[in-house]
């Protein structure tokens, strides 16, 4: 059950990842989140994929040409329960401050885009993985399932996360709100790329893409954004033309409140730090005394979301094999539906 009592302060990160080095992005998160801490963040966002960093080598050429960049970028991905990852937990332990932070999910040789939220006592509370990753980005990486539109309790309340273009996805939203989320980690990872050419990846639209989920959703939005810096451009940008379309900047870091308004003030697009801002969930209920779509501001006698949250599948199934009934149940559901049609 929700607590609309609770007051606390929270953080977002706008800074430029460590490119392609697990450990480096770790010790730059470490040093952000006791930064947050000594602010009085009790919670600290980070971007979309923040460790490794964003893969823009995906939007810049060949096939043949990103292939240089495949090996070094999921080498540095993160296994959930590896030696990395317990790092994680214990800076989050150590420092006392949840964490909820993107990164580059390896699971077997596939990746995956992943977020999680880590509590103040080092417990990993949440990982999800991007449920459709955008455009180019389902080159690299697979699909989430289900169990990954999801909203936690925390130390901070109740808490959900999202990355970058599923804030355009209208179903998705919806079932995140219908969880009583209270503080949702919209998680970007910098709009900078082609320049303003192309007016949808710009920060107009990314950035409304945030308040709207706020004050649609009535809940306190946290929206860390990454930077491209020099490093960045020194290690995708090989010519005049790949700089021209990856520019540096692109940092758009947003706090904001249930009605909509901005809670702390901008960084420059170019500018790595941390935004604060104090939240009170009280204020969600007068956003919801207003309009709360999925309260009485709902018609679900006209429409309703059905949400298959199931988790995943297992690849194989063999007699005396841990299979969850229902998971079965649901997997010959789906094959006799492929098979009927």
């Amino acid at each position: 059950m929700p607590d609309y009592r609770k007051s606390f302060r929270a953080a977002a990160v706008q800074a430029e990842p460590v490119w392609n080095d697990v450990d480096g992005g770790i010790d730059k998160l470490e040093s952000y989140a006791r930064d947050a801490s000594h602010g009085g963040a009790e919670i600290v966002a980070f971007p979309e994929v923040w460790i490794p960093g964003y893969p823009w080598f995906l939007w810049l050429d060949s096939v043949a040409w990103q292939s240089q960049f495949v090996v070094p970028y999921a080498a540095n991905s993160i296994e959930i329960g590896s030696p990395e990852w317990q790092r994680l937990e214990g800076i989050a332990r150590s420092i006392g401050i949840s964490l909820a932070f993107g990164f580059s999910e390896r699971a077997g040789g596939s990746l995956y885009m992943g977020q999680a939220v880590i509590g103040a006592d080092g417990r990993t509370l949440s990982t999800r993985r991007k449920l459709k990753p955008t455009h180019v980005e389902r080159t690299q990486f697979g699909d989430g399932d289900g169990s990954d539109v999801v909203v936690v309790d925390t130390p901070v309340g109740r808490v959900g996360s999202l990355n970058c273009w599923e804030h355009l996805q209208p179903l998705t939203k919806y079932a995140m709100f219908s969880q009583d989320e209270q503080l949702h980690v919209a998680a970007w990872p910098s709009f900078s790329i082609f320049g303003g050419a192309v007016n949808a990846l710009g920060p107009e639209v990314n950035v409304g893409a945030s308040r709207q989920y706020a004050v649609e959703g009535q809940t306190f939005v946290l929206a860390p954004c990454a930077t491209v810096g020099p490093a960045a451009q020194e290690l995708f940008a090989d010519s005049e033309a790949k700089r021209a379309m990856l520019p540096l900047g692109g940092g758009y870091a947003r706090i904001f409140g249930p009605d909509g308004s901005s809670l702390a003030d901008p960084l420059a697009p170019d500018e790595e730090g941390i935004l604060f801002a104090d939240i009170d969930y009280s204020a969600i209920l007068a956003a919801k005394n207003a309009a709360d779509p999925v309260g009485h501001y709902s018609r679900p006698d006209v429409f309703t979301l059905h949400h298959r949250d199931m988790g995943r599948l297992p690849k194989v199934t063999a007699s005396g094999a841990d299979v969850p009934p229902a998971a079965v149940v649901e997997a010959d559901e789906l094959v006799a539906a492929d098979t009927a049609r």
